[in-house]
């Protein structure tokens, strides 16, 4: 036996297989993450100037920042945005069949026999400039109707609250693709190498809710160092971001050097860029650790600022401190803050449910929007604030004069945007009389997430990640622009 064979012999299957498919691997790797092709120089972690894999922007943008305010559970549309009083006048009456049609309904309706329709007990008032109908329960919001772009003509396909959030984030009703702020943090990067791309930040209307599916803010099949980090209230914003007790800041620098080293050591022989996300999370977490305390003690922001606001932004973790944390974050450029308000799931007892929930998002809200446009920052940072579904115009469960309930309804529901291109003070989309189904102007979750990356200065088809054999995006196979909201 030669020294060849030996060596041959001497070699398990392993360690053949990772030193003859090195090359081969290389190059497939490669053409997953760069599907218009190989360059000497491109990198699919650091293409552009942002450290995004876009070399360059489809076209001029609009927007560099978005500001999320998804309010999780469903807020209704007939309480709030979409006012309908042939509700009122047709109270308890049975919804129309031709009106109702072959729609699916939950399954916490389907023993229900009877539909009867049900208006709102919160009055309404027309907009003098806008024409939009804002509800009592929204009074903060009506005084920035200017800046406001209400679309009343969304719609979705899932029924159930984890599916249709799972779309609204990330464009399919099945776990595991990525969402929305991963998508860009994969494509566009971050000029501020000192916080995450992408930030969540959670709240709660009231405490018996729902919890969300951390998967809504989850990378999916991109490398994992895109998916969103959580911010949590109390004295560690971050988990895990503090050095153990008796690990100095030096010594942990000199632990990361030696890992980076490590890496380059096995990237030479494994390739793995799972590997590469790690240690760029382990980076991320040490610049981390001096950004993330001046970045949320609000000690700097003035009297004038809680006033607007509302004093519920000195508590840590409400919607109104986790709105004036997103403002802090863009004005440090991070160029996406998801915020997930939680409770507006009102299938009984509405009239009294959703004045809590109402009350906890209304004037933090408007104060964003109010913030930012004072600021500068408006014209640049979008902003979005709407639910997955909207609620049906009939009750669900026993109808009286001062309570009712509304099941999930997906086939038309009410969002507002402001600032980052969109036209403000409008209202587009309509319902019919009953608020039941879109007459004109319908908006699909796809076409919202097209012309946000549009906004963005991206074109939803050309953002792609190859991954097992095909070429996936965030929109799927759908969306289009809806150009009638850009300014």
């Amino acid at each position: 036996m030669n020294d060849l064979h030996r060596a041959l012999y001497r070699a398990n299957r392993r360690e053949f297989l990772k030193t003859t498919t090195k090359g081969l691997g290389g190059l497939a790797l490669s053409s997953l993450l760069l599907p218009n092709g190989l360059t000497a120089t491109s990198t699919p972690t650091a293409g552009g100037p942002g450290g995004g894999i876009l070399s360059q922007l489809h076209h001029a943008p609009r927007a560099k920042r978005v500001i999320y305010l998804f309010q999780a559970g469903a807020p209704s549309q007939l309480e709030t945005f979409d006012y309908k009083p042939v509700l009122n006048e047709r109270w308890g009456q049975e919804i129309p069949d031709s009106v109702r049609g072959n729609q699916r309904l939950s399954g916490m309706v389907a023993a229900q026999s009877s539909f009867p329709l049900v208006g709102s007990v919160f009055p309404f008032t027309r907009h003098a400039k806008t024409g939009g109908y804002f509800s009592s329960l929204m009074p903060h919001t009506a005084k920035v109707a200017d800046d406001l772009c209400v679309v009343n003509s969304m719609y979705t396909e899932a029924i159930n609250h984890e599916p249709a959030t799972i779309f609204m984030q990330t464009g399919s009703q099945q776990v595991g693709r990525p969402s929305i702020g991963s998508w860009l943090s994969y494509g566009l990067g971050s000029s501020n190498k000192n916080l995450p791309a992408f930030v969540v930040l959670l709240s709660r209307g009231k405490p018996d809710v729902q919890n969300l599916n951390m998967q809504s803010w989850g990378s999916g099949f991109l490398p994992s160092h895109h998916q969103g980090v959580q911010f949590r209230s109390g004295n560690d914003p971050v988990l895990y971001l503090n050095n153990p007790d008796g690990i100095s800041r030096d010594r942990r620098r000199a632990e990361l050097d030696a890992l980076a080293a490590l890496d380059r050591e096995q990237q030479e022989h494994w390739g793995d860029p799972e590997i590469d996300s790690k240690i760029s999370q382990y980076e991320m977490a040490y610049r981390m650790q001096a950004s993330v305390p001046e970045m949320t003690d609000f000690s700097d922001e003035p009297q004038h600022v809680f006033d607007l606001y509302g004093e519920e932004a000195r508590k840590p973790g409400t919607f109104a401190a986790n709105c004036l944390l997103a403002r802090r974050l863009v004005e440090r450029d991070v160029p996406f803050v998801q915020l997930y308000h939680m409770g507006w799931d009102q299938h009984g007892n509405l009239p009294n449910d959703i004045q809590l929930l109402a009350k906890s998002s209304d004037q933090a809200s408007a104060a964003l929007v109010q913030d930012l446009k004072q600021r500068g920052l408006l014209e640049d940072t979008l902003v979005i604030w709407g639910g997955e579904f909207g609620r049906t115009s009939f009750s669900q469960g026993t109808l009286t004069r001062n309570n009712y309930g509304r099941d999930h309804h997906p086939r038309c529901f009410s969002i507002w945007m402001a600032g980052g291109g969109v036209k403000p003070g409008m209202v587009y989309g309509s319902t019919d009389d009953f608020g039941y189904n879109i007459r004109e102007g319908g908006v699909h979750v796809h076409d919202l997430q097209a012309t946000m990356l549009h906004l963005l200065g991206v074109d939803h088809e050309r953002l792609v990640f190859r991954h097992q054999g095909r070429r996936y995006r965030l929109t799927d196979v759908h969306g289009h622009v809806v150009r009638d909201l850009l300014a």
